[in-house]
């Protein structure tokens, strides 16, 4: 019985496999907004390693002692540990820790993080700079 082998099925295959982590990717200022920075303090509830961006979670108590969950989002785990983190280490849930970030442009209890202060003091960044990921703080889409 001859084998017969579709060339195009294959790298159809091949393709869509390779573009579906692209399709959660998204540029910084379509997410969030540069002019809205924010720090928050509180206990880590969650951590996500994952590709192509990892996540933590937090619980943040406002004045009035009403608490909120809060997503922060930062790099994938490759990059988190070339800088320095190490995974149920350096960051684990019940930590009180304060982020330094750019809030959600929906308003919701999500940011974009920089930098995380751990219990110990020591400062990492958890994610890359606001903007174009070049340094700057223009956004990566024009704001009007």
């Amino acid at each position: 019985m001859a084998r017969h082998t579709c060339w195009g099925c294959g790298l159809a295959v091949v393709l869509a496999l390779l573009a579906t982590p692209l399709l959660a990717h998204h540029s910084f200022g379509a997410e969030y907004d540069a002019n809205r920075p924010i720090t928050l303090t509180g206990v880590v509830t969650k951590i996500e390693w994952t590709n192509p961006h990892s996540f933590f979670y937090m619980d943040v108590k406002d004045e009035k002692g009403n608490v909120a969950n809060w997503k922060f989002e930062g790099y994938g785990p490759g990059v988190l540990y070339r800088t320095g983190w190490t995974k149920n280490i350096t960051m684990k849930p019940g930590d009180t820790i304060t982020v330094f970030g750019w809030r959600a442009r929906d308003g919701t209890n999500w940011a974009h993080s920089r930098e995380v202060t751990l219990p110990s003091g020591k400062k990492l960044f958890f994610g890359p700079p606001a903007g174009t990921g070049d340094g700057g703080n223009t956004p990566a889409v024009e704001v009007r």
